[in-house]
């Protein structure tokens, strides 16, 4: 069986960051961990940011390379780092980090999912506020999937 997108050993909750930078750091490291990238893809993602901010909305960014990074993805996978302190991203407190390794669209089902759940106050909350990395796994699983 293939690795899962969103592995348990990528949830994160209760993390420090002091920055925006911090954060990205983190999120790339998340990456690393799951086998997903190669070093330079961090690069990447530091460069993404400043072609446009990943900032959703709601207390969410969505953290990932440029399509030029893209080649230093080894397989698609994504993590969750909750943040125990909101980090300034831009002017917008982000408590809430997905760092996205693809190089197509496999991301793309929690990705549905996480818009789902951001549209739902109590759930939206419920990832913020959680220190179950089971509870996350269930809130971002993709309908399909239940």
């Amino acid at each position: 069986m293939s690795d899962p997108i969103l592995a348990p050993a990528s949830v994160r909750l209760g993390l420090p960051a002091t920055s925006k930078d911090d954060a990205i750091r983190a999120c790339g490291q998340v990456l690393l961990d799951a086998g997903a990238v190669a070093p330079a893809y961090l690069d990447g993602m530091f460069a993404r940011e400043l072609q446009v901010s990943t900032y959703l909305g709601e207390g969410v960014a969505i953290p990932h390379g440029t399509n030029e990074s893209r080649g230093h993805v080894i397989r698609p996978a994504l993590g969750f780092l909750q943040f125990a302190e909101p980090v300034d991203w831009d002017g917008s407190p982000v408590t809430l980090c997905i760092p996205i390794a693809s190089a197509a669209d496999d991301h793309l089902p929690i990705l549905a999912a996480l818009a789902e759940v951001l549209m739902d106050s109590a759930a939206a909350e419920r990832l913020r506020a959680t220190s179950s990395v089971d509870e996350v796994l269930e809130l971002l699983r993709p309908a399909e999937a239940n």
